[in-house]
């Protein structure tokens, strides 16, 4: 049998989960649009523009989450935290998705804004330290 060591395990799984993520709020925005017969642009504010914001946020902001992942990784300074900030992450968006619809859910949407937050700064943080050699 053939072994053969994934290159950027991390890096990969969340890479996996965003893609997942993102058509499952691909998906959402398609069911409000059925739901409301919008079929071309937004409702003014409504359910359906929070359901293509929660999605435009969420790409707006992995993409950096995902850079930030794969650099760390390729700098061997991940293991074995990184894996666990990708998946906290990944929730964090769920929540936030979540969250805006309103409603019992409301404060996913805080949740996940603070995660993202948090995650971002942890890793912009951890990326300079790597740079100048503290870590």
């Amino acid at each position: 049998m053939l072994s053969v060591t994934a290159v950027l395990p991390v890096t990969l799984c969340a890479a996996a989960a965003a893609a997942i993520i993102n058509l499952w709020l691909g998906i959402r925005v398609g069911q409000m649009r059925g739901k409301l017969k919008v079929s071309i642009g937004d409702d003014a504010g409504g359910p359906l523009t929070a359901r293509m914001r929660a999605q435009l946020n969420y790409v707006e902001n992995t993409a950096f989450v995902l850079i930030l992942i794969a650099a760390i990784e390729l700098s061997g300074r991940g293991q074995p935290w990184l894996a666990w900030v990708a998946a906290i992450y990944m929730l964090g968006r769920v929540a936030h998705g979540l969250g805006m619809d309103g409603g019992a859910l409301g404060k996913g949407r805080m949740i996940g804004t603070l995660i993202t937050m948090l995650t971002q700064i942890g890793l912009a943080v951890v990326a300079v330290l790597i740079v100048l050699g503290v870590m």
